[in-house]
């Protein structure tokens, strides 16, 4: 197996990052772009959170909760898209029984992050008027976290022998791990912003 043939699933991660709607875009108003851009600027990778949520601009106006809910369902996509590649990536010819185990390990680890992204996005939809807003707040902060263990998770189960591992792989692994961690991070710190 050749880097090439594995080059496809990471730019498929990345090209679905950098798709946005143009209908959102083309609407929103100045302000709402700039109340995205300010708040991308607490978050771990500001670019790629400006990059990924400027087209929620009408939609998100300038509520961050709003905000959060849309980082969050774009950290969604972002698995959901990752977890599609390394299904595919499982059935290429020339991967191990060892890789496809680990692969399989990455698909549930994956799947668990979803699951605790999705918990995030529901405490969020509840803080509104929620009498326990600081122990919501603290909930959401806490799946959030959680989904970024489960995504690391699929690493440690790479790292742990990679002498058993194509290098390339691993690569596609690694960076699409890296796109989940990432946009994860940055749901989480415009969460803890709240």
């Amino acid at each position: 197996m050749d880097g090439k043939t594995l080059i496809f699933p990471f730019l498929a991660i990345v090209l679905f990052i950098t798709q946005t709607p143009t209908a959102a875009k083309e609407s929103s108003r100045p302000a709402y772009t700039n109340f995205i851009k300010t708040k991308c600027n607490i978050t771990t990778n500001p670019s790629l959170c400006v990059k990924t949520l400027m087209s929620y601009a009408s939609t998100v106006k300038t509520n961050p909760r709003i905000l959060c809910k849309e980082a969050l369902k774009v950290a969604i996509k972002g698995a959901r898209s990752a977890s599609l590649i390394f299904w595919n990536l499982k059935k290429q010819e020339g991967i191990s029984q060892y890789e496809a185990g680990a692969i399989r390990d990455c698909v549930e680890a994956v799947k668990s992050a979803v699951h605790e992204l999705k918990q995030t996005v529901n405490t969020i939809g509840h803080l509104s008027g929620a009498e326990d807003k600081e122990s919501q707040l603290h909930n959401a902060i806490s799946y959030a976290s959680s989904a970024l263990t489960n995504a690391e998770t699929c690493i440690d189960g790479f790292s742990e022998s990679e002498e058993k591992v194509n290098p390339d792989v691993k690569k596609v692994i690694d960076k699409s791990i890296t796109v989940i961690k990432t946009l994860a991070s940055n749901a989480l710190s415009l969460i803890s912003d709240l």
